[in-house]
């Protein structure tokens, strides 16, 4: 039986010319570690850079996408593996006088491209998982930018009130004085006094909202409760307003449209790995034969190919031709929601600086002219509390209004960001 050993050995050379695996060309990969910040630096204030730098670092979804990547890396050096040989025997009668024993090799010999077909369709799940990674980090910035401006404009309202209540507190103090002197009802002290807690009440809860907005935050890279005493950002300086032409053109390059138009390639992918598959395999068979009866060695050589009559493959085939269909369909849709969220955002951005513009330059110097005007009038007799607390409630409106409108610019700008990718000064994170 030991001269079997080398037509079998043989067979494997004849069946399968490379028992070694094709390496897979390897792709340029995406760095999916970051450095995390240390305690100490997230006990200060923290900046936006700091904020977004944890966030990529420390978000449980950003680091599903990031396995997914991985794992549909392995999918392309198992689509690049080549069928097993099998190896069958075959015991003919068990008297040993006239028995007759096989033993052969069958390789099944991919054809129509299937392996090529296989490893194209693999790559461009590898490129859906990144394109599907890119656009997750690009929502997490989005979520970051858009939650930190929340904390700082939060933190802004704070110290509005705060302002308010010492503006309040001294009214209530003017007042007292005035009733003492006997200028005015005691009943215009209690007014001031009312007035005072009401800003107090409104400061409780902007105490509450800042809370809130700074837990939001930290949540965006895991943390329960937030490390960091608050957030280092001005408020006051407006985003630009971008070229909306230039903002058009890279739209074609955005996570969000580049994953739609991988997925329609991945689909296209799959197309030509179903056609591939209509073409039936062929399975050589190589061995060696031993009848005892006539002490006679007797090479053996087989050729199997399936007949294509009732299974071509013929339904799978449509399947992916219509979910191509739909990844195109999907494409135009994403290509016209983008577009619209883009300019919808653009136009945001644009009036709400026309807003804080005609808020900071005209609006709140007047309501604070008109507020140094009726204290001091107040002061010396010449107004009524009444007029001192509207001009004091004019002047919390407008600065609250200029703070809104300022927040909707940034949020606005995050949003242009969001739907054309990152900004230069976050690519590098």
């Amino acid at each position: 039986m030991n001269k079997f050993f080398l037509p079998l050995s043989l067979a494997v050379l004849a069946c399968q010319p490379a028992l070694a695996q094709d390496a897979v060309a390897a792709q340029p990969s995406i760095n999916y570690t970051l450095p995390l910040l240390s305690a100490a630096e997230l006990a200060g204030p923290l900046t936006l850079q700091q904020a977004l730098s944890q966030a990529f670092k420390g978000n449980p979804d950003l680091a599903a996408a990031a396995l997914e990547v991985k794992a549909v890396e392995a999918s392309i050096l198992q689509a690049g593996a080549r069928p097993n040989p099998e190896l069958a025997t075959v015991l003919e009668d068990t008297r040993k006088a006239t028995r007759t024993t096989t033993v052969q090799l069958n390789q099944r010999l991919e054809l129509g491209g299937k392996r090529d077909s296989r490893i194209k369709a693999a790559e461009k799940g590898r490129d859906a998982a990144q394109s599907d990674y890119l656009a997750k980090r690009a929502d997490i910035q989005a979520v970051v930018v858009g939650v930190y401006f929340a904390a700082l404009e939060a933190q802004e309202n704070q110290q509005l009130l705060q302002s308010s209540l010492q503006l309040a507190q001294r009214a209530s103090d003017i007042t007292a004085k005035r009733v003492a002197a006997g200028k005015v009802a005691p009943i215009e002290a209690t007014k001031a006094r009312v007035a005072e807690a009401g800003v107090r009440v409104e400061l409780q809860q902007a105490n509450s909202s800042l809370g809130i907005a700074r837990r939001a935050l930290a949540a965006t890279w895991g943390d329960a409760e937030p490390a960091f005493s608050s957030v280092d950002g001005h408020i006051n300086e407006l985003p630009a307003l971008p070229d909306l032409d230039v903002m058009l053109e890279r739209l074609q390059n955005s996570p969000a449209f580049l994953k739609t138009r991988v997925e329609v390639e991945r689909r296209q992918a799959l197309v030509q790995l179903e056609r591939s598959r209509r073409i039936p395999d062929v399975t050589v068979s190589i061995g060696g034969k031993r009848v005892e009866e006539s002490r006679l060695n007797q090479m053996i050589f087989g050729l199997s190919i399936p007949i294509p009559v009732f299974d071509r493959n013929q339904g799978n085939l449509q399947e992916a031709l219509q979910r191509a269909d739909k990844a195109r369909d999907e494409l135009r849709g994403a290509q016209l929601r983008l577009d619209g969220e883009l300019r919808d955002a653009f136009e945001r951005l644009k009036l709400g600086r026309q807003q804080v513009e005609a808020l900071q330059g005209e609006i709140l110097p007047a309501a604070q002219n008109a507020y140094e005007t009726a204290t001091k009038g107040f002061e010396l007799g010449k107004f009524s509390f009444l007029e001192v607390l509207d001009a004091q409630r004019v002047l919390f409106q407008a600065k609250s209004q200029a703070l809104r409108a300022i927040a909707e610019t940034h949020r606005a700008a995050t949003e242009i960001e969001r739907v054309v990718g990152s900004s230069p000064s976050t690519d590098s994170l």
